[in-house]
């Protein structure tokens, strides 16, 4: 398949202006996608819209991935009720390094004429000044033309500054700037980026075609649609937020999670965006997903592809290992290879109780060290604590023990610290500091 014939089946095309597919189809092309440093990690609204430059580049088409250390001093209104707060040039600069590195893990920058390239704006702007740019953009867009897109329209009544009214001129300049330099015929987004990019072609138009209304377009457009739920909500975001490339800001494990719990009407549309999984790859993984949904194949095969790209494989058996501690699968084995953040994550919520190593050590007996006296107490007393060990309903990570005499000493503590204890169907954490 050509790029657009695999954007179609995959439920990946939007909009494109009119001539986008020829030009594409008579040599390689070059096309970008900007991604501004509002944070120090891209997140999976992001990933959409990368996988546009990835698909593309498979399609032995040239991507370039723009980090906008320019536009990111003013901010995107597009889908934006209110403005933005600025950041400061330093943590722009620190987001920009943490993003190109990501980058890097989706494109090849190695692979002869179609070798991905990754270009700042600032490095443009820097040396154009403010007369300079009004001479070289502001003249050639109406005032009128920029009000009528939406991510101005749409913030009329609450208000946009001029900082964000210029926005879609500076998004323009940048593609009229790789336009010339670099040879960039095609800019891609998602859907709400359309106006934006829409003034870049225009801008091209009428600066390399002295304003002639009836001149041809000889740069394109093109977005995917934004990633919904299947009942319209916004996708991309967990209970506590966005979902992050950042190992730091969501673990591998919260990632992989975060996955493997699409429900099955999600998953066609997700795996067809977000994998790399071939149309017959996933004609097979429907079919079998279909057969027996309650092993849900479909879900499985989407977290492994995009967990495995994202953070590697060791990290995908990691948090394939953890969800087997979730369900009660795990062994004391399992529980020992994970390390600190993933055991954390795991049992984000769960209750613990936090003793001093001085007191664990002052512990003669797995009695004494359950019915500790604490804020967050496991058993209130050794009476009750005794009753559930001979009843065979307490654990120790994961493994079940009934010997209230059993030393402390000959307890293992997980990473050096933890101790899980399972009462009955529920969990607790003793946490030694």
């Amino acid at each position: 398949m050509n790029f657009i014939e695999e954007l179609r089946w995959r439920g990946m095309l939007q909009d494109m202006m009119p001539g986008t597919e020829e030009q594409l189809s008579k040599e390689i092309t070059g096309a970008y996608i900007g991604f501004d440093p509002t944070a120090k990690s891209l997140h999976i609204g992001n990933l959409a819209t990368l996988m546009l430059l990835k698909q593309f580049q498979l399609s032995g088409h040239k991507p370039y991935a723009l980090v906008g250390g320019a536009t990111g001093m003013v901010g995107d209104p597009s889908g934006k009720s209110a403005e933005r707060q600025f950041l400061s040039e330093d943590v722009l600069k620190e987001n920009q390094n943490a993003i190109k590195k990501q980058l890097e893990r989706f494109l090849d920058f190695d692979c002869g004429a179609n070798s991905a390239e990754m270009v700042n704006n600032y490095d443009w702007f820097k040396e154009i000044s403010f007369l300079q740019f009004l001479r070289e953009a502001g003249k050639f867009l109406t005032v009128n033309y920029m009000m009528s897109k939406d991510s101005v329209k749409n913030r009329l009544q609450t208000g946009i500054s001029f900082a964000e009214f210029s926005y879609q001129l500076i998004q323009g300049y940048d593609f009229y700037w790789l336009y010339k330099n670099k040879g960039v015929r095609l800019q891609m987004g998602g859907s709400d980026q359309w106006g934006n990019i829409t003034t870049g072609t225009e801008l091209i138009r009428r600066k390399e075609n002295d304003n002639d209304e009836n001149a041809s377009y000889s740069a394109f457009a093109l977005t995917t649609p934004l990633v919904t739920k299947a009942d319209g909500t916004k996708f991309g975001k967990s209970e506590s937020g966005n979902v992050w490339l950042d190992p730091e800001m969501t673990s591998p494990y919260q990632f992989y999670q975060f996955w493997i719990n699409q429900t099955d009407v999600d998953c066609p549309r997700l795996i067809r965006v977000f994998t790399l999984y071939s149309k017959a790859e996933i004609e097979a993984i429907e079919a079998e997903h279909n057969q027996a949904p309650h092993l849900r194949t479909a879900q499985k095969a989407l977290a492994k592809d995009v967990t495995i790209r994202v953070h590697g494989l060791e990290q995908y058996e990691l948090a394939v290992k953890a969800s087997e501690v979730l369900y009660g699968k795990a062994t004391l084995e399992t529980l020992q290879s994970l390390d600190e953040k993933t055991f954390t994550s795991v049992f984000e919520g769960v209750p613990q109780t936090e003793i001093t190593r001085e007191a664990y050590d002052n512990c003669p007996s797995l009695l004494d060290l359950i019915s500790v006296t604490s804020e967050n107490e496991i058993y209130p007393s050794k009476s009750e604590a005794r009753r559930a060990l001979q009843s065979n309903a307490v654990s120790l990570n994961k493994e079940k023990v009934s010997d209230e005499k059993l030393p402390v000493s000959e307890i293992t503590l997980l990473q050096g610290k933890y101790l899980l204890v399972g009462k009955g169907k529920k969990n607790h954490i003793i946490k030694v500091n």
